[in-house]
């Protein structure tokens, strides 16, 4: 579709806006206007983040519009964007009608931070955002998001996948932090939407005896259906007596920690292998503190790794693995919601029950 025909959106929007975790207001406010180099998409689907159910995460930040997962189709390109190319002689000039995967957040692509991949601790990369957030009817995207992390989705992919990009990316970067080997032993503690995502690319990034660790049936069994070998329910089992059973003695190579909790970190800790690597995949709540003895970490030789957000080679990949079918809003997402139904989205989403990702879809 040509750069020229631009269509006009409303005057006004609805969003969804966080006053406390337990106040979610849908309101209408004004369609933001766009810059010379920026872009309006109308937002089509937005997932719901496990980290924004995190209460004393979330609430921090309040008030502010929700969500930063959307998919959607570019309605509008600041008049630059028109008259001229201004994208990287390597990059595809965006166009209205393009369906697109946005990042909430982009790097500079310059800094020291960038220079050395680790996009989210460049400065750049933590003050943009996308406005006002992803549960909105038209979300603006500042020119460094559309340049340096928005995504055209391939025509056969689905706004419901193109919500899955950000999640999946994050989780490829975890398994590249954690520095897994063919063969390994993987063990995902917690086993909500991230945890199965680990779940279903343990065999590409290639774990052998794949493990998960939950307390809830219904993502027990969704586990095993995604592939895991086995999978422990630890309101019966004790985590560590079950890895020793299952890997003969020799614990996990990778333990995946998805909990944000100091207690699951600990526990994550104490079922590694030797020469293995623990990632804390979530922070834990304020205040909790980790006893680590470095005795221990130093003569088994454990590796103990964090993993934050995603940068934009996380993102390419992911869309990439959605695109080859390992993952997909068919097998993830279990319930959809209008915007009208925000907060009832975050309800479920917390109750961490029967069910994986919500999505906010919008017609």
């Amino acid at each position: 579709m040509s750069n020229a025909m631009q269509r006009a959106p409303r005057n006004e929007m609805k969003v969804a806006r966080l006053y406390s975790f337990s106040d979610i207001r849908i309101e209408d406010i004004p369609v933001p206007g766009i810059g010379p180099r920026d872009a309006l998409i109308r937002t089509r689907a937005c997932g719901i983040c496990s980290g924004d159910i995190m209460p004393w995460y979330i609430e921090k930040k309040a008030p502010l519009v929700l969500g930063h997962e959307p998919a959607g189709e570019i309605v509008e390109l600041g008049k630059e964007l028109l008259s001229a190319p201004c994208f990287p002689p390597d990059s595809v000039p965006f166009s209205v009608g393009d369906r697109v995967f946005v990042h909430h957040h982009a790097p500079c692509m310059e800094c020291r931070y960038c220079r050395r991949g680790t996009h989210v601790q460049c400065e750049t990369w933590r003050s943009t955002s996308i406005i006002p957030g992803g549960i909105s009817e038209y979300i603006l995207i500042p020119e460094i998001n559309l340049r340096n992390d928005t995504l055209t989705l391939p025509e056969e992919m689905s706004y419901e996948d193109g919500t899955l990009i950000e999640p999946t990316a994050c989780v490829v970067k975890s398994f590249t932090r954690s520095a897994i080997k063919k063969g390994d032993t993987l063990l995902v503690i917690g086993l909500g939407v991230m945890g199965q995502i680990h779940i279903l690319l343990a065999r590409k990034f290639g774990a052998g005896n794949v493990i998960g660790a939950d307390r809830v049936p219904f993502r027990l069994n969704k586990a095993l259906q995604f592939g895991a070998d086995h999978a422990i329910d630890v309101s019966k089992d004790d985590l560590f007596e079950s890895v020793r059973v299952l890997t003969d003695g020799d614990m996990a190579d990778v333990v995946i920690v998805g909990p944000n909790s100091a207690a699951a970190m600990q526990q994550g800790m104490g079922v590694v292998s030797r020469g293995g690597t623990v990632v804390l995949f979530t922070p834990a709540k304020p205040g909790e503190r980790l006893r680590i003895d470095p005795n221990s970490l130093y003569f088994r030789d454990i590796s103990l790794v964090t993993s934050y957000s995603c940068g934009p080679e996380d993102t390419r990949e992911a869309l990439a693995l959605i695109r080859g079918g390992w993952i997909s809003a068919e097998r993830l997402v279990t319930h959809t919601f209008p915007i009208e139904k925000t907060a009832e989205a975050f309800t479920l989403t917390s109750q961490a029950g029967d069910s994986l990702k919500s999505i906010v879809v919008f017609s």
